[in-house]
């Protein structure tokens, strides 16, 4: 899997951006959203999503890890494709997606090319809990460049702890002591959760 790019960018449209990666071009697809945030710099970083199919293999570009947190979420409903949730992502920013999520707010969802009613309320109904943790991401108080609280978050969630209720108990233990070491950190945590 493909998970990020880092590169000189060769050339960029509203859809598409070629990176060169040590003498490789990737073509890689975007949303508007993501153009938006492109910078005029030569060097670039995206996220990327790979998609497998028998015919192709397509990366899709994020420059933010929340866009493709939300791009995965979309495609993995029934009747969602790569190319609609790219479309969605274009008409809306991925924090407007999860707000019409997370408010039932079938209109917003429909109004985008391609989605029918039935479609808006599948999205709603399959992503609702889903959202939550994602839109949990965004409450963080402690700077998110934290590599002690990241990597103790990483491994409470592989001992299998919810991420929602982990972060919080990390943050709080940071607030008090942003120096504590990791090994630290997850002692701390254990102890709370």
């Amino acid at each position: 899997m493909i998970t990020q790019l880092n590169g000189r960018l060769v050339s960029k449209s509203p859809t598409t951006l070629v990176v060169d990666c040590s003498g490789v071009g990737y073509e890689v697809h975007i949303s508007l959203h993501t153009y938006g945030q492109l910078s005029d710099d030569e060097h670039i970083r995206i996220y990327t999503h790979l998609q497998v199919r028998e015919d192709a293999h397509t990366l899709y570009g994020f420059m933010e890890e929340v866009e493709r947190s939300v791009f995965r979420l979309l495609i993995s409903v029934s009747g969602i494709g790569a190319n609609t949730a790219r479309t969605m992502l274009s008409s809306m920013s991925p924090q407007e997606v999860i707000q019409a999520i997370q408010t039932d707010n079938v209109a917003a969802i429909q109004a985008i090319k391609g989605i029918g009613a039935k479609t808006a309320q599948r999205v709603i109904v399959d992503l609702g809990d889903k959202v939550m943790q994602l839109a949990g991401v965004d409450e963080i108080s402690v700077p998110s460049n934290n590599t002690q609280r990241d990597e103790a978050l990483s491994a409470l969630s592989v001992l299998g702890y919810p991420t929602k209720q982990t972060q919080k108990v990390v943050d709080t233990l940071l607030q008090v002591e942003p120096s504590m070491s990791v090994e630290r950190l997850i002692k701390n945590a254990l102890n709370k959760l």
